[in-house]
Parts: C-alpha cells; structure tokens; sequence
C-alpha cells in the first residue's frame, strides 16, 4: 500500500554529520506531517523532529540547534540533518508519515524500517 524507505545511517565520530533521508511510495494521495523518532537501546521510541505541509517544525529540545528536518513534497520525501552528534544520538532513528491514501482518502499513519545511527565517542 504506503512505504516509507529510510536511509543515511551510519558510524560515525562524535562531532561529525548525518543526513537522512526518508521516501514514501505506494497509493499516495497526500501527505501531511512527516517526522523522525528515534530509539536508543533499551529506552522508549522519542519524537527528534516533525514537519508539516507548510513547513511548519517541531524539535525535541535534545536536537535543538543541531538538527533540522526538511522535507520535498515533490518527491515526497524527508530529511534529516544532523550536525554536532553526540554519542547519545546513538539510536535507530524511525520516519513516520501521515498519508492520505489513494483512492480511498484514508488517512493512514505508516512507519519506515528504522536505519541505524551510531555515533563513537
């Protein structure tokens, strides 16, 4: 039906930059809010940035200042920048998007498969 497809994870040094990327296919009419989460081993899933159509944002204030979401309805797509990790940023971080599905108009709430983030001290 709906896919969403993350990308970008990686190993990288503390102090160092990640970009993500996330890509939704399928019977997509719209999509409204896009985002990212993360879990670290053994904590809850947390929210780290929402963007909505109008490019409106949301950060957790751990991400504050050093990361920004972006998105490409076009392509209908997502970004996450991540500049000045921290070994604490260690996480698979998870996409969620809010999709209108076609041809029904059912809103759906799909979640991507997580990509690894490891970020060494």
């Amino acid at each position: 039906q709906v896919q969403l497809v993350e990308s970008g994870g990686d190993l990288v040094q503390a102090g160092g930059s990640l970009r993500l990327s996330c890509a939704a296919s399928g019977s997509i009419f719209s999509i409204n809010g896009m985002g990212w989460y993360r879990q670290a081993p053994g904590k809850q899933r947390e929210l780290v940035a929402v963007i909505n159509t109008d490019g409106s944002t949301n950060y957790a204030d751990s991400g504050k200042d050093r990361f920004t979401v972006s998105r490409n309805n076009a392509k209908n797509t997502v970004y996450l920048q991540m500049n000045t990790l921290k070994p604490e940023d260690t996480a698979v971080y998870y996409c969620k998007a809010s999709v209108v599905v076609a041809p029904t108009g059912r809103n759906l709430e799909v979640w991507g498969q997580g990509t690894l983030v490891t970020v060494s001290s």
